[in-house]
């Protein structure tokens, strides 16, 4: 039986050390029936180039996690941001891998980035299902197959996410990152992880959660939200924003534990952390709780005290 089709999307932006290595692993999957789409939100270096010269063969990816794959060349296709009129074949087989390249024209953020490649796919590619993959992620052989499987026990699922490792936590790889959250609406950031919770059996095969992390995320067609993603966010909260739109529609959300993503968390945000990107945590979180807490402003003073506490404690243990 032919199993559905998945289209990839991955976001590119000025991060092609990432991507390549995040290809690699995509390009080593078990499973049959996928595309990948790699959007670029208009990167300021060479990364188009980077790309197209991995894609002819001329640059080996080989890391701790990557065993360089002789399926090179790949079939690469380059199109400008709403500048294709047609289809394009870009579903790789056991004997051709393909990659479709779409160049942003702007630095768009996270959700309209991805919005670009999920327009093109949604229409021209009809995919059963969409997973977007940070390009600073490496996946397991099998992570594909272990979230379709699961996605098609059950009608009502609707987002399917992985147990995330971290990519290198103190040398260790198998340290968890995320494993499913939960949405928190009284208390800032307005979400936390369901390793705070004693509520959830971590050693479940599918966990049902709130939402879980856009960083590796399975959205079955039928859940996709009219508009994809939000883009009244550029700083995070997409994600937790796009599980509550799915859950409205009545689909479940869950985490498939033996489906391994590893991130190199924080690589695209937090380089390096100043005021401003901590100014635009704050923002955003207040923002995604504005938007889907009725009572908001008589609970801001508490989310205020809240942040004070959280920042107060993480200053402290700087020292």
């Amino acid at each position: 039986m032919t199993k559905p089709l998945v289209s990839i999307i991955l976001l590119n932006w000025n991060g092609y050390e990432d991507t390549l290595e995040a290809l690699e692993s995509l390009y080593n999957i078990d499973y049959p029936n996928y595309n990948v789409i790699v959007a670029d939100n208009n990167s300021t270096n060479d990364s188009i180039e980077k790309i197209k010269a991995y894609a002819r063969g001329d640059i080996k990816v080989e890391t701790e996690f990557t065993k360089y794959q002789d399926n090179k060349p790949i079939k690469l296709t380059v199109v400008k941001e709403d500048e294709y009129a047609e289809a394009i074949d870009n579903t790789s087989n056991d004997n051709e891998k393909k990659l479709l390249l779409i160049e942003n024209r702007e630095n768009y953020g996270f959700a309209k980035g991805n919005n670009i490649a999920i327009e093109y796919t949604m229409k021209y590619d009809d995919p059963d299902y969409v997973l977007l993959l940070n390009n600073d992620t490496i996946v397991a052989p099998d992570f594909l197959t272990r979230m379709v499987d699961v996605a098609l026990t059950d009608d009502s699922i609707g987002l399917v996410g992985p147990k995330f490792y971290y990519y290198d936590y103190e040398g260790s790889h198998d340290t968890i990152w995320c494993i499913g959250s939960v949405v928190d609406l009284d208390h800032f950031p307005g979400h936390h992880s369901i390793m705070e919770e004693s509520d959830y059996d971590l050693t479940l095969p599918v966990i049902d959660c709130d939402w879980v992390s856009g960083a590796g995320v399975l959205i079955k067609k039928d859940a996709m939200p009219e508009n994809f993603l939000s883009t009244e966010f550029f700083f995070g909260c997409e994600d937790i924003d796009l599980a509550i739109a799915v859950k409205n529609k009545g689909f479940r959300v869950v985490t498939v534990t033996d489906s391994i993503i590893w991130h190199k968390v924080g690589m695209s945000r937090h380089r390096s952390s100043t005021f401003k990107t901590e100014y635009n945590h704050i923002k955003t979180n207040l923002q995604f709780i504005k938007k889907h807490k009725s009572n908001y402003y008589y609970n801001l003073p508490k989310y205020f005290y809240q942040i004070g506490k959280l920042y107060f404690h993480a200053l402290l243990n700087k020292f």
